[in-house]
């Protein structure tokens, strides 16, 4: 069976249609930026550590750098996509071999899973923000979890509907709850600036967590350059807006993350406006559950990618009825470490090495070991550097590490930043060692393949 015409494919044999264009991306991308998740988390932005609080002019500037290299790093992750067609993980068989980036699918698969579970959440949990206990959480879950398995059968139709009908709805709401929260909100003073490079840590995760998935939508860009100007411009902008406002409504409520939906709801027309948001929230979901079934592509690449989002969707929701929303800031903390360097080696090895020219997206593509070293030195680094705390035993024993080798974290130092620059540092040394002399008989660059 094949797709609809103008649709996504339904396995990895059909090529993908180029249908999306910078408008499409943009608003796509600018939807997934505004969160009800990045509301609440607002907190983890304005109080990383849990006791040193930031300014707000702080907190707003953390927001926009670590927006602005967050987003960097994902719209350049999407580049490879739309000029392969690949989605995210099966072009990462170009950077590890097809064996091997079955360990970042895997990786990859966890990660969409937790943050499905966390938007089902958000949208059960603004639903009855607005409508009280009269509809009972489980409810709300089912209901979103069967909105989001609708929208991932037709996922290019879904992001044609978001630029077309929604996007223009969450901006006038976006509009009207920032000044209604301007004028209601308390004065915001006091804080510092020593949380800074925490908080830009907690922003650059909030964005790098698509940089695995970026590729399963850029493949459909008419352009590289559509892409990343999509990505870019659209999340940055929403994202901090998200970001800003939920420090407003934080403020209103006392920094209680349990009681920030209230203020929304409380302004006028907050309700109206807030719904509107909510409904949007299944943009979220969405694009979660349609990436995992991406992802498992790579793993069984002739299964159809709907019998996957049906069963995505359906885990997704039954994780959602019992998630622990508590782990969201260790959550985080991992995906930064995993992924931060894993997109260092990728745009190294893509954009610096050559490898554009002999990326191999083929079932049979063969292993790269030496790809693994950066990415793990880049994970170690990302712990030693980081002070946000996640759960004890595992701050212990890189608290353990630094002790014995002698490294002191210091105040200023950013732990994405430091992930990022080992392991470009160290695939650049692979690449350079590894790069055949020349007359020695090998080609320097074997031609592209696809999968």
């Amino acid at each position: 069976m094949t797709s609809a015409v103008g649709e996504a494919p339904l396995t990895l044999d059909e090529a993908p249609p180029r249908t999306l264009g910078v408008l499409d991306q943009g608003a796509f991308w600018a939807n997934l930026g505004v969160s009800l998740l990045g509301f609440s988390g607002a907190l983890y932005l304005l109080n990383p550590l849990g006791d040193a609080p930031l300014s707000l002019t702080a907190a707003v500037l953390a927001a926009v750098v670590g927006s602005l290299v967050g987003t960097a790093m994902v719209g350049l992750a999407a580049v490879p996509g739309a000029r392969t067609g690949a989605p995210a993980m099966v072009l990462l068989r170009g950077l590890f071999g097809a064996r091997l980036s079955y360990v970042p699918t895997v990786l990859n698969i966890v990660q969409m899973l937790g943050w499905g579970a966390f938007e089902l959440w958000v949208i059960a949990t603004g639903a009855r923000a607005i409508f009280g206990d009269a509809v009972p959480y489980g409810v709300w879950v089912v209901a979103a979890g069967a909105l989001t398995v609708a929208l991932t059968i037709r996922p290019l139709g879904a992001i044609r509907l978001l630029r077309r009908f929604v996007t223009a709805g969450v901006v006038v709401a976006m509009v009207w709850l920032s000044v209604a929260l301007v004028r209601e909100s308390p004065a915001l003073g006091g804080g510092d600036w020593n949380a800074f490079a925490p908080a830009v840590d907690y922003v650059i995760a909030l964005s790098v967590s698509w940089v695995p998935v970026a590729a399963d939508y850029a493949r459909h860009s008419r352009s590289s350059r559509a892409a990343f100007t999509g990505v870019v411009t659209g999340y940055t902008i929403a994202q901090v807006a998200c970001l800003t406002l939920g420090i407003l409504a934080l403020a209103m409520v006392g920094n209680d993350p349990d009681r920030v939906w209230d203020a929304f709801v409380a302004v006028p027309l907050g309700a109206v406006f807030f719904g509107i948001l909510v409904l949007r929230e299944a943009d979220q979901s969405f694009a979660n559950v349609y990436s995992t079934a991406m992802s498992l592509q790579n793993l069984l690449p002739k299964v159809d990618r709907r019998v996957f989002s049906i069963g995505v969707g359906v885990l997704t929701t039954v994780v959602a009825l019992f998630v622990d929303v508590t782990s969201y800031g260790a959550f985080l903390g991992v995906i930064g470490a995993v992924f931060v360097p894993m997109f260092a080696v990728l745009a190294v090895d893509y954009f610096v090495l050559g490898g554009a020219a002999r990326w191999d997206t083929s079932a049979d593509a063969p292993a790269r070991w030496a790809m693994v070293v950066p990415w793990v030195l880049g994970f170690v680094a990302y712990w030693l550097v980081t002070a946000t705390p996640t759960v004890p035993w595992w701050d212990d024993l890189w608290a353990a590490l630094r002790g014995v080798i002698g490294f002191e974290r210091l105040p200023w130092m950013n732990a994405a930043l430091a992930a990022f620059l080992v392991s470009a540092l160290v695939t650049l040394l692979v690449g350079r060692l590894g790069r055949p002399r020349p007359g020695s008989g090998r080609p320097l660059d074997a031609p592209a393949r696809q999968a």
